[in-house]
């Protein structure tokens, strides 16, 4: 262990380097605060401990390689390093002397000024980038090397040189997870050194740059050439941010081609496999990443792909990698040898008629059955695995982000919507797996999502099934599908029997099959009790937009927007009660009088008196009569503060038509909704009376009307 230097003599006369091997930057908010805040508040002449810094030197057969730095390490004795433990520190500080020097440049006294011309203290801009960033090599000056970056041909070292440290002529660059991070992170810095210069000017952050470079110390231990830099790797990194499975398990596979003897995997096969593994991860990360504004989680992903890939088992939530990492890719598996049979070809020898030789004794056909030794672990295996990996991660990013997506046609697009939109439980496995089995089309995948659909409808938005309900025998269907051990006319059969079997009954009266609504119906009764009815449905925002959906079909012109109708806003409502739940206004009670007060609830909680909006409005809203409703309202200064009925979304115009809004009024549009219900999800309910029920307006029959007294 060496002792403690500075960020300035780490920095003299090194090039580093991240291998392929190491996970990009991880770093988020929470740490780059933590980091700004130990910087702001460090006394000037104070040093603070950063943390270890894990070197291994690289060797010259692999910087011989390095063609953009192979001039200063020949020519000016620079030493070139990989980071093993420490790169997120590294590379903050980087982004961070970056963003000093921008801010630099942004000064007005240094506006127009080349960067030998601007200083920072006693240092100028060009030294100060020549120190820490990139060396461009006289006389030509073609060739720039960066201290830091990255070792192969990796997406963020390109996003480091030309959006971070903004080298021009970047072309396309492909954006990953950790690309984002990059430009979070530079984002954060260029705000924060801002805030700060413009409130205590450019000597203060002179200041922090001399902390940042002077007074944070690192302890830089080299590791020696006999050390698992592999293992190393593993072990260091969980104590930062800890590593994700998926890093972890980058690492792993990139570590197991290593340990291939020479005859079972020769050099270039070794370097091949490398480079898949690398370009597995690349095309994974670029996909995770994909939708910046709603980046995908690794490990989800990655628990997914094993759900496809590997035989399922339940046991607790992470024997995922505990199988990936202690029972599949393990050093174990490439040291224990198995006995393997191979045909090996022989060389033709013909044969002459004056031989003494017997010709039944001679291979005629050239084989030769031999046994070798091979690892339990084959390469190949390894390769099939990161190439699943590949391919099934464009197909993830695709059932996350569906709209307008080209990689799928508008019937996919709409029904992934759907699933997305309803709550897609732990069919996403099974969705992705669609996609990689090439035997299926677009049109059986579509028959498949409006089977699971339903089923999600069925089973969890109106059965109030638990979320686990039978998550274990999808699982196992998600593999077999892949392989194409089952069709999906065979899975569809068997969600549909499992749905018919459990959540549906046959009459004794008629023998007919119907929906057992038995258990909505007990769910609802709670709801009532706490005075929401079916307002407090986690189901009704999905049914009330499918229903409006069902009518832009019929009319056109959309207008609800989905993310607006779920959004929550303080003191709006996006689904109001028609018939609202404080009738303060004349015209209600004379609407209700006919029932009871204590019964009155019923009518404002049902389906029926439910709207969605094309447009939220404030609450205080709601308790205008129904005339009012359906027209504009407007305020003193004449402007709309909410919109009409008669204006609104198709539902809202829908609900217009009606003369006067009365509990005859609720009933019908609840059965019209119910049977909306029956034809959209094909199932269906026994009589009227039972429609009645469910709505909790089975009191308006008839029979019951007698006990239906005003009691105010």
């Amino acid at each position: 262990m060496n002792e403690l230097e500075s960020l300035k003599g780490i920095f003299k006369d090194r090039i580093f380097k991240i291998p392929d091997y190491q996970r990009g930057y991880a770093w988020t908010t929470r740490q780059l605060k933590d980091f700004w805040e130990d910087l702001v508040n460090l006394p000037s002449n104070r040093f603070h401990y950063t943390g270890l810094l894990s070197l291994k030197k690289a060797d010259r057969s692999t910087w011989n390689n390095w063609n953009d730095e192979r001039w200063l390490i020949e020519e000016r004795g620079f030493k070139p390093f990989h980071i093993v433990d420490g790169q997120q520190r590294l590379t903050t500080f980087v982004i961070f002397i970056q963003a000093v020097l921008e801010l630099l440049k942004s000064t007005p006294e240094n506006i127009g000024k080349t960067d030998d011309e601007i200083y920072l203290g006693s240092f100028s801009l060009k030294a100060i980038k020549e120190e820490y960033l990139v060396i461009e090599r006289p006389p030509q000056f073609i060739i720039r090397t960066y201290k830091f970056g990255y070792e192969v041909d990796n997406p963020s070292f390109k996003y480091l040189r030309h959006k971070i440290f903004l080298e021009s002529n970047s072309g396309t660059i492909q954006e990953t997870f950790y690309t984002l991070n990059l430009e979070n992170a530079k984002r954060f810095f260029i705000e924060s050194l801002q805030k700060y210069y413009d409130q205590y000017g450019l000597p203060e952050i002179e200041v922090l740059f001399k902390k940042a470079t002077q007074n944070l110390m690192f302890n830089v231990y080299e590791i020696s050439d006999d050390f698992d830099v592999f293992v190393a790797f593993e072990t260091m990194n969980n104590r930062g941010k800890k590593l994700s499975n998926l890093e972890l398990l980058k690492n792993r596979l990139i570590y197991l081609t290593t340990l291939y003897e020479e005859s079972e995997l020769k050099k270039d096969e070794r370097n091949s496999l490398r480079e898949k593994i690398n370009d597995a991860w690349k095309e994974v990360y670029y996909q995770l990443g994909r939708n910046k504004r709603n980046p995908l989680n690794d490990d989800d992903f990655l628990v997914a792909h094993w759900i496809m890939y590997f035989q399922y088992t339940r046991e607790k939530g992470d024997d995922y990698i505990r199988f990936l990492l202690e029972q599949k890719f393990t050093p174990q598996n490439i040291y224990t040898k198995t006995e393997i049979e191979i045909t090996s070809l022989q060389d033709f020898e013909e044969i002459k008629e004056d031989e003494d030789q017997d010709q039944e004794e001679v291979n005629v056909n050239g084989e030769e059955e031999i046994t070798v030794l091979r690892s339990k672990l084959s390469p190949k295996e390894i390769e099939d695995y990161v190439n699943s990996l590949k391919s099934a991660a464009v197909h993830w990013y695709n059932t996350h982000n569906p709209i307008n997506n080209p990689d799928l046609t508008s019937k996919e697009c709409l029904w992934i919507d759907r699933l997305n939109r309803i709550g897609i439980m732990y069919f996403r496995p099974l969705v992705t797996a669609s996609f990689l089995n090439k035997n299926i089309n677009a049109n059986e995948r579509i028959k498949l999502f409006k089977t699971i659909e339903r089923f999600i409808f069925i089973a969890f938005r109106m059965s109030r099934s638990m979320a686990n309900f039978r998550n274990s025998e999808f699982y196992r269907t998600a593999r077999l599908l892949r392989v194409n051990h089952f069709t999906v006319n065979e899975v569809v059969e068997r969600i549909n029997n499992l749905t018919e079997e459990v959540f549906f009954y046959i009459s004794k009266d008629d023998g007919n099959t119907y929906f057992d609504y038995g258990y909505f119906q007990k769910f609802l009764d709670k709801k009532f009790k706490s005075g929401g009815g079916f307002y407090y449905w986690n189901g009704l925002r999905y049914f009330l937009y499918e229903y409006e959906m069902d009518k832009v079909r019929q009319r056109g012109s959309l207008k609800i927007d989905w993310k607006l109708f779920v959004k929550s806003e303080k003191d709006k409502v996006s689904i109001e009660h028609i018939y609202p739940q404080t009738p303060t206004h004349k015209c209600w009670k004379e609407s209700f009088k006919g029932y009871k007060k204590s019964q009155r609830p019923y009518f404002q909680g049902t389906l029926g008196n439910l709207l969605p909006l094309s447009q939220s409005i404030n609450s205080s809203l709601q308790n205008d009569c129904f005339e009012e409703k359906k027209k504009a309202k407007y305020n003193d200064r004449n402007e709309k503060i909410r919109q009409g009925y008669s204006d609104g979304s198709h539902s809202e115009i829908e609900v217009a038509g009606y003369d006067e809004w009365n509990p005859e009024s609720i009933l019908h549009r609840g059965n019209k909704l119910l049977e909306f219900m029956e034809k959209r999800w094909e199932l269906k309910f026994e009589n009227e009376y039972a429609k009645a029920e469910l709505l909790f307006l089975d009191f308006t029959f008839p029979d019951e009307e007698e006990d239906n007294q005003s009691d105010e």
